[in-house]
């Protein structure tokens, strides 16, 4: 079906893989599933219809969080630039939301100009009114990170009902509908101030379903000690564990993300491991993009399954001619019995239904007259979609995949902590020694040379069985000595002379000191009598 992808394309436009996937993607979407969201008003209720900006934009990032919690800084530390409009404060200072993306120039572009704008994917917020576009804008700039990645940065969550009504529109059907359309949501808490607020804890309810693309950040955590740094952590984690009813745990990265000294360096390893593997994630959104869309595509139709069917079912319970009115309250109250029924009647798992009490709110204000009855057409053009095309999809996205070049998120801080002597674990465990102009395994091979002539060596060469004897002592797994057997076994001979046997040693030495084993070994490693061998 999807052959006529497989066409090549004029020079200087995306990647190949990228552009087949996402043509297939909007293909599908037009074709199959549109007509179904159309015929059961799909977007009156759920989510309006996709537009080609919706599959042909950057992956993007929602960066939420309570004010003053660092969300601003946290997208200036990872482009190392201001973003134009932005101001930084104690107090609660972004009142909008902010999508900040790649431009020639710096500037900004207001909401109203902002969703008319067929190549932004913002189109469809036009229906939640003046309000909310007046508080929703476009900062632009040449930024490197920005040409693989779009940011939004959103206004700090506050508390009490009386600040989310004076809002003016509906915040968390906002975040729900920014949540729907991006590839990560990074939640930041402040060390200092962990309470939930309510508007706060509808803002993650209105994130279910999406938990998979949320990322927890404690922020500010230099500024406390390591014991009172624990006690927050558990008592954030025992928080989100009472609002995010999975039973996985959420992935929570510990650090300081600003360009600020450190108030107290204490943990200042911990916060450089953290920040790599929170960096390492947000680096893999291009790779996984077109895995995301068409992730989201599948939840969305079946999504849009569950609506023809609830649409339907109500239709058919509704009297022709009298008592519309009083039937339309009793299936409204009844909409759980209703579900139920559907469930049973389709063999339709329970998560795919959309929420109770939001779906009996939405019914009160619609006319069920103009409900359309089931269509099995339409159903079988989705499931066959769902059946079919999307597994095709999925081969072609690993195909091709594998056929590109690795796209990652450059620039910025994301370079920073990469190359050089600042690099995460530079100098430390297999990198130790990496400047220095001795061997530095010689530090410590005396030692090992006293345990080595104690293992029987015959012709200078120690066997692999007693060798196994001493590495044993160790008590690492069989896997992990293998692997070092393999390092330090340099000739591969089966054996090892003394040089090699201290290099064994000190490899496991590295490993009990909590550090990883390189896959291969390091230059700067190898006995100098070897380095000829190896080149």
């Amino acid at each position: 079906m999807f052959s006529w992808l497989k066409r090549g394309g004029a020079r200087g436009q995306q990647p190949e893989a990228i552009r087949t996937v996402t043509s297939a993607l909007k293909e599908l979407y037009r074709t199959k599933l549109l007509p179904l969201e159309e015929h059961y008003r799909f977007g009156a209720f759920h989510s309006p219809a996709l537009e080609d900006a919706d599959f042909d934009g950057k992956p993007m990032v929602l960066v939420a969080g309570q004010y003053s919690t660092g969300k601003t800084s946290f997208i200036q530390y990872l482009l190392e630039q201001e973003v134009p409009g932005s101001r930084v404060g104690p107090e609660p200072t972004t009142d909008c939301f902010v999508a900040v993306m790649h431009g020639d120039t710096e500037g900004t572009v207001p909401g109203n100009a902002l969703v008319v704008d067929p190549d932004k994917p913002f189109r469809k917020l036009n229906p939640f009114g003046n309000t909310f576009l007046n508080r929703f804008m476009c900062a632009q700039l040449p930024n490197q990170v920005l040409e693989s990645i779009s940011i939004i940065d959103t206004p700090g969550i506050l508390s009490g009902e009386k600040q989310r009504i004076s809002r003016g529109y509906d915040f968390a059907a906002v975040l729900e509908w920014f949540a729907e359309r991006v590839d990560r949501i990074i939640l930041l808490f402040d060390a200092h101030k962990l309470d939930i607020s309510d508007e706060f804890s509808e803002v993650i309810k209105a994130l279910k379903n999406h938990e998979d693309k949320i990322r927890v950040v404690l922020n500010k955590a230099d500024q406390i000690e390591t014991q009172q740094l624990m006690r927050v952590y558990g008592a954030l984690m025992w928080s989100l564990g009472k609002i995010i009813n999975t039973p996985e745990v959420v992935r929570v990265y510990i650090g300081s993300f600003w360009s600020h000294p450190l108030l107290i360096p204490d943990n200042r390893k911990l916060f450089e491991a953290e920040e790599q593997d929170l960096f390492r994630d947000i680096q893999s959104l291009p790779r996984n993009a077109a895995l995301r869309k068409l992730n989201d595509l599948i939840k969305r139709a079946r999504l849009a399954k569950v609506h023809a069917y609830i649409i339907s079912s109500l239709k058919k319970e509704m009297p022709s001619v009298f008592g519309k009115d009083n039937k339309k309250k009793e299936l409204v109250n009844n909409l759980a019995e209703i579900y139920g029924r559907i469930e049973r009647e389709h063999q339709i798992s329970p998560g795919d239904f959309p929420n109770l009490k939001r779906m009996q709110d939405q019914l009160q204000a619609q006319d069920f007259s103009k409900f359309q009855p089931l269509k099995s057409k339409l159903l079988e053009v989705v499931d066959d979609m769902l059946a079919h095309d999307i597994a095709q999809l999925m081969v072609l996205v690993r195909q091709e995949e594998s056929q590109r070049p690795i796209q990652m998120v450059k620039g910025g801080a994301f370079e920073g902590t990469l190359h050089g002597p600042f690099g995460h674990g530079y100098g430390e465990g297999a990198g130790e020694g990496i400047d220095d102009a001795e061997w530095v395994v010689a530090r410590d091979k005396p030692m090992y040379d006293e345990i080595f002539y104690t293992l029987s060596p015959v012709d200078g060469k120690i066997t692999g069985a007693n060798a196994k004897k001493e590495m044993v002592r160790s008590k690492l797994p069989n896997s992990v000595l293998g692997k070092i057997w393999k390092l330090a076994d340099i000739d591969k001979d089966g054996m090892l002379d003394d040089e090699e046997f201290a290099l064994a040693n000190h490899l496991i030495k590295v490993k009990l000191e909590g550090h990883e084993l390189p896959n291969e070994l390091p230059a700067h490693l190898l006995p100098p009598s070897k380095r000829k061998v190896a080149e």
